[in-house]
């Protein structure tokens, strides 16, 4: 069975970016690439990827500044969006609707391995919803940024499964336990 995984970065007030989609709170914190909860493990063990449109054209503008490739070439990559908008690599899907409706395509790409939500935090909600969310792990940050786009966007209860520190980031782990009643 496919492992669905929100992992991601949150501020302390719970915020993904600032007001202005900006992670200049998120690059300036010092971590430990080969620490735990660390990416290179997270990638070892994904298969696919899905974000949501305002992720997409973050990275997309990032490689743009700084000329890097596609950070993602490896992987089948799923952009849900219901704006008509080009792949900027052969690797990049773009898709429209619920992911429940595009659940078996996701999991073939993904073949033995999970699939990675990337972002934002209401393409995490739609997930979760849509019973395709297992794990929550949240690399939280030492610094707050007042309003911006939300860690997750629905009311959600969460079991806490493993925390870890990795220099500034406190992390957890959690366990996707349902809607809130």
């Amino acid at each position: 069975m496919t492992d669905y995984r929100y992992y991601t970065a949150s501020t302390l007030d719970g915020f993904l970016a600032d007001e202005n989609d900006s992670l200049d709170w998120l690059l300036s914190q010092p971590i430990d690439q080969e620490g735990p909860q660390n990416i290179t493990e997270l990638m070892k063990r994904t298969g696919a990827i899905v974000m949501g449109y305002t992720t997409y054209q973050w990275v997309v503008d990032h490689i743009a500044e700084t000329g890097d490739p596609w950070m993602y070439a490896e992987w089948p990559t799923f952009v849900f969006t219901h704006r008509d908008i080009a792949p900027v690599h052969e690797s990049v899907s773009v898709v429209a609707g619920s992911p429940a409706e595009h659940r078996a395509r996701l999991e073939s790409a993904a073949g033995d391995k999970g699939v990675w939500v990337v972002g934002g935090g209401d393409l995490a909600t739609q997930f979760a919803s849509d019973g395709m969310l297992d794990e929550l792990i949240v690399s939280y940050a030492p610094v707050t940024v007042g309003a911006g786009r939300p860690l997750f966007t629905g009311p959600f209860d969460f079991e806490l499964i493993e925390w870890a520190r990795n220099q500034a980031f406190l992390i957890g782990r959690y366990r996707v336990v349902g809607p809130r009643t």
